[in-house]
């Protein structure tokens, strides 16, 4: 009774200490819960604006890019525009220019064939027909003479109605007077094509300096309004990428919320569920502990149940004193048939008891037989529960060996794998971070190139065009200067000033070669305009692919760290597990040691042992038979 009220005790204490940890463990499993869902829902938030703040700004990058392009196209359209203009002018003045050659040639020819006409006649008296065949002879040999025979021809014509010249007047004088005409007129007509030359010229190099300011501009437009756009697209898709991502993860959080707090309702069922059923035992056991404690529980034990062992005892007295002197003469005989099957069994209970037998009143020599019998039964019995309990033991320890040893080297090869991919995963991590800092490296070192290239070009742009424009000023200066002497020469012919029509050539030569020098440095701002705008769109394009590449290997870095760190914590979960499955292997090995004295490591095997036990029953069996038959 004592120990069912003991054993009834520890249960409750048991129960109500599984109760207050399972208590305990639901009540911290309640609050983190609870501060687990209110960080999920604060991150839910901040998502769901942060998802907003991306959409927002996405939409008008997008717009802002859109706007740029049409801006960009309309400034594409305004430099192709002004680029055929350019290549109309070109093209106009070329032919202006050709012709001014052409007609100044010709005007220029013409008055050398003149000055050299004159000075013939000067030198020798003609009449007008010999001037006129010498001026056909001349118009075959000499250069722009025939222009000079044709006007001096129309000049002749319009001298027919004039009275004839006596026959003593000098002849070539009027003859001299028509070339000296002639000249005079033709150097004028040269002037005036030279001038509509200058001022042909002039108006189109403004014309040119207008539409070449504008294109730049234009062009420095485009250039801006293209980086903007590229930045601003950079940034959009940026953006984009960052909303997937926080989509993404507004997503799992939503999910994670979800299912925390589906299990937390189901697990909230359960521990209400196993409340009420601990909460039910404990009463039980309290209740069953009451009955049991209960003085008139225990005395009625002991009054019934021993007082029924007391009264068998008793009646099993009374017949042995009835039976004891019926059965004296047979003591002899089971003591003999006793030390018989003792020596064939070799057996010292049996000769021991042969002794007693042959020693003791006939009684006590039945009761020494019955306790032997029951003796070596309750050591049969004893050692069958023993040897079922050690099968038992041994088996649910080998099964427990195996199955910890098992999982201990799934674990091992688990956490090895993991292991390694971790070192795997590693060393890529670490690959990915020197491509980064080496994309990075060579995206500033790009950009101090493109850098100190831009200011290069730049200042060698500016300083073609400051030369251009110099050289511009000093030919507007000396055309204006000559077209002004070229007008004073033709103004003031006089013998004096002949010397000073070789300075006019002169100057040709002077403003030639500045010309060369103005197309020179135009070439140069041109040159240095389209290397730099194809440097520019070069490291652009190296930028984007470079920004993008380092995109990609960075969000590739972040996935495997986050990889990284999901392994590492799956390794310290399946090193607790192994730890957990070690303890136990050992806790095993070491039971397994304790049962090896009592279960294994045996001389005699438990079958042998059986059947000696199980013969020498049977003797005792038999001896008793003979004793009880003898001495009825």
């Amino acid at each position: 009774m004592q120990k069912v009220l003991q054993a009834l005790q520890e249960m409750k204490s048991k129960a109500e200490a599984a109760m207050d940890e399972e208590q305990k463990i639901f009540h911290e499993y309640t609050e983190w819960v609870d501060d687990r869902t209110t960080d999920l829902g604060f991150e839910i938030k901040t998502g769901e604006s942060t998802i907003e703040e991306l959409t927002a700004f996405i939409e008008k990058s997008d717009n802002k890019v859109a706007e740029l392009a049409t801006a960009i196209g309309k400034l594409e359209d305004d430099i192709a525009r002004l680029e055929g203009e350019k290549a109309d002018a070109t093209a106009v003045r070329d032919k202006e220019h050709a012709e001014y050659v052409k007609v100044s040639t010709d005007y220029a020819e013409s008055v050398d064939a003149l000055e050299r006409a004159i000075q013939i006649m000067t030198a020798q008296a003609y009449d007008r027909p010999q001037a006129e065949m010498m001026l056909q002879q001349m118009a075959k040999t000499t250069p722009g003479m025939t222009r000079v025979l044709a006007a001096f021809l129309q000049q002749g014509v319009r001298q027919d109605g004039a009275p004839a010249v006596d026959a003593y007047e000098f002849q070539s004088q009027n003859i001299i007077e028509l070339l000296e005409s002639l000249e005079k007129k033709f150097k004028g007509e040269l002037a005036d094509v030279e001038e509509a030359e200058a001022n042909q010229a002039h108006y189109y190099e403004l014309e040119m300096i207008h539409l070449t300011d504008t294109i730049t501009k234009s062009s420095e437009d485009k250039e801006e309004k293209t980086v903007v756009k590229a930045k601003t697209a950079a940034a959009s898709a940026k953006a984009k990428g960052d909303l997937a991502d926080t989509k993404k993860e507004l997503a799992a959080d939503k999910e994670l919320k979800t299912e925390m707090e589906a299990t937390f309702a189901a697990k909230s069922a359960t521990y209400e569920q196993n409340q009420k059923v601990r909460k039910d035992e404990l009463e039980a056991l309290a209740k069953a502990i009451e009955i049991i404690a209960n003085p008139d529980v225990a005395g009625s034990y002991k009054e019934h149940i021993n007082l029924a062992q007391q009264q068998s005892g008793q009646k099993v007295s009374l017949l042995q004193m009835r039976s004891s002197k019926r059965r004296v003469a047979m003591r002899q005989a089971a003591a003999d048939f006793l030390q018989r099957r003792a020596r064939a069994l070799d057996s010292k209970s049996l000769l021991s008891l042969a002794a007693a037998v042959e020693a003791s009143p006939f009684a006590k020599v039945i009761t020494m037989v019955k306790d032997l019998i029951k003796k070596l039964k309750e050591e049969a019995s004893a050692e069958a529960a023993h040897k079922q309990w050690c099968d038992k033991e041994l088996k649910a320890n080998k099964l427990k060996r195996n199955k910890k040893t098992t999982k201990v080297d799934e674990l091992t090869a688990a956490i090895e794998e993991l292991t390694e991919k971790i070192k795997e995963t590693g060393s890529t991590i670490d690959r990915l971070i020197a491509e980064q800092a080496e994309l990075a490296k060579a995206m500033k070192e790009a950009t101090a190139q493109r850098e100190r290239e831009k200011a290069k070009n730049l200042d060698t742009i500016a300083d073609a065009k400051a030369g251009r424009a110099a050289v511009k000023a000093a030919l507007a200066v000396l055309r204006d200067f000559y077209s002004q002497q070229a007008a004073l020469l033709q103004a003031r012919q006089v013998p004096e000033m002949a010397e000073y029509k070789g300075l006019q050539g002169s100057s040709k030569g002077v403003v030639g070669m500045m010309e060369v020098i103005e197309s020179d440095f135009a070439r140069l701002e041109a040159d240095t305009t389209a290397a730099e705008e194809q440097a520019a769109k070069e490291y652009d394009e190296f930028m984007s692919e470079a920004t993008a590449t380092k995109k990609v290997k960075h969000d590739e870095e972040v996935k495997l760290k986050l990889e990284k760190d999901q392994d590492e914590f799956e390794v310290s979960q399946l090193q607790k597990d192994l730890a957990a499955n070690q303890e136990e292997l050992d806790k095993a090995n070491a039971y397994f040691e304790e049962l090896k004295p009592a279960c294994l490591e045996v001389h005699v095997s438990y079958e042998e042992r059986a059947a000696k036990r199980k013969e020498e029953i049977a003797a005792l069996k038999e001896a008793y038979e003979i004793l009880d038959q003898k001495g009825n």
